[in-house]
Formats: structure tokens, C-alpha cells, sequence
């Protein structure tokens, strides 16, 4: 009977640990910014732009080299920040596309704590700058990258855009967090939810959705789900091979490039 007891005080400890690190899990900010000039991108500059609650957030920012090319914003994932996403996406900005890298609160020199109603209405801060650059709505893209992808959605629901491109993505964060956690009633513990599943149907950009079968962190079913539910138009491309952080090793750079080029002509 006593093992009974220790048992069930130690799940309820375990329990309430869970809810009340929970944003700590979900957001494990990375907070060390390199010096911007060490990327070799002499036009990659840091903009700030003041969020509704007054912080002022830093973000990098390299304007498109021609007129009329897309403006490629980026959500980057969970467990990152600015600078390591520069080597990544370079290729964006080899092909002319503008880009934009969106720092997120609490990570990458900002100050504030990361949540999901903060995060969304800094988005819409950034977006709203981007537009005030002379960047219309019909040449920015939203790229979004694992949590990022439900930062992509909530935006591009909102608000016209160009394209949608969502790689590794979630319907759910709680849906992920049961994945995890099947020992705890962990979807009910979220509450950053990122539901992008029930808002898939109201996005009407054309969505590149990328997913590694081997994603070990947002299974590839999620991302099965979340295209299937899209009624915008479509493009799945699943990798065999690839998990969750390595799927630019299989040769996807010229796919989004040209799906960006398709939905986004160069006049």
C-alpha cells in the first residue's frame, strides 16, 4: 500500500512539474546572438520593431535583390535562434528572394517570455513593418519551421500572403506532447495549444508542406494530417529518409525554391 502511495505522489509530482515548466520545454530559448557581420551577407542587417507591449524585438533582415522577387519571412523552429538559420537558408537569398528572420521574444538577445498569444501578435508586428518596406502582401511568403509552423499558419490565416511553406509541422502541439508524453493526459496540460489543425482549412495561400518520415520529434503523421486538411492549394513532399533536422541534406532547396518562384512570378 505504501508503494501505492509513493507511486501516485510521485506521478502527481511528475504531473505538476510538467504543467508548470511546460513553456520552458516548448520554448528552450536560445539567447547567445553572434555578431551579424561574421556571415559574409554585407546586406543582411538587424531591424527592431516594437511589439504591443512596448518590448522591442530584433530581427535580421536582407532585402530582395530585385524588384518584384518574394520576400521570404522565417519562423524558426523551438530550439534555435537568428544566427543558425543564416547558413541554412542562404540559398533563399542566392536566388534573389528577400529574407527575413524573425527573433523571437526571449530568444536571440530579446527580452520578454515566449508564448503563443506574445509570439502571434509579434508576428503581426513584423509583418505589418514588412508591408511599411514597400514589400506587398502578394510577394511575402511565410516559412515556418517546426514550432515555427504554427506561428506560419496563425499569420497566414490572418492575413493575406503570398505562399505558405511549413516544414516539419504539427497539427497540435498538445497532439505532439501526447506523442511524447503517453504516460500523462499531456494534451490537456498545453497551454500554448498552436492548433493548426483546426485552422487549416481557412488558409488560402498555395502550402508546400515538407516532412522527413524518419521525424522522430513531429511525427510525419502530423504533417500527413495537417496537408490533408488544407483546402488551399497543395504540395506534400515526404522524404524517407530524412528526420527532423536534416531534411535540407536530400536535395529540397531547388523544390522550394521554385514552388516560392511559382506562386510568387518574377515581373
Amino acid at each position: 500500500m505504501t508503494l501505492l502511495w509513493l507511486g501516485l505522489g510521485g506521478y502527481l509530482l511528475l504531473l505538476s512539474g510538467m504543467f508548470l515548466f511546460q513553456r520552458t520545454l516548448l520554448y528552450p530559448a536560445g539567447t547567445v546572438l553572434p555578431d551579424i557581420g561574421s556571415f559574409g551577407m554585407p546586406d543582411l542587417h538587424e531591424v527592431k520593431i516594437t511589439a504591443e507591449d512596448g518590448l522591442i524585438q530584433k530581427h535580421w533582415y536582407l532585402p530582395a535583390s530585385r524588384a518584384g522577387a518574394p520576400t521570404v519571412v522565417v519562423f524558426h523552429g523551438n530550439a534555435g535562434q537568428l544566427a543558425d538559420r543564416i547558413p541554412k537558408f542562404r540559398f533563399l537569398a542566392d536566388s534573389g528572394f528577400g529574407v527575413l528572420f524573425v527573433g523571437y521574444r526571449g530568444y536571440s538577445g530579446n527580452e520578454g517570455s515566449p508564448t503563443q498569444s506574445h509570439l502571434t501578435a509579434d508576428a503581426a508586428k513584423v509583418l505589418d513593418w514588412l508591408e511599411d518596406q514597400a514589400v506587398a502582401p502578394e510577394l511575402t511568403v511565410l516559412y515556418g519551421e517546426s514550432l515555427g509552423s504554427g506561428i506560419a499558419v496563425q499569420a497566414a490565416v490572418e492575413r493575406k500572403v503570398a505562399a505558405v511553406v511549413l516544414e516539419a509541422p504539427f497539427t497540435s502541439v498538445g497532439e505532439v506532447a501526447q506523442s511524447h508524453y503517453w504516460y500523462l493526459p499531456a494534451r490537456l496540460l498545453i497551454r500554448d495549444q498552436w492548433n493548426s489543425l483546426a485552422r487549416a482549412h481557412l488558409l488560402t495561400a498555395p502550402v508546400l508542406v515538407l516532412h522527413g518520415e524518419r521525424d522522430a520529434v513531429t511525427k510525419v503523421e502530423f504533417g500527413r494530417r495537417l496537408l490533408a486538411a488544407i483546402e488551399a492549394p497543395k504540395e506534400g513532399i515526404f522524404v524517407p529518409e530524412a528526420g527532423h533536422n536534416d531534411l535540407y541534406d536530400f536535395g529540397l532547396k531547388d523544390r522550394v525554391t521554385s514552388f516560392i518562384a511559382q506562386a510568387v512570378p518574377v515581373r
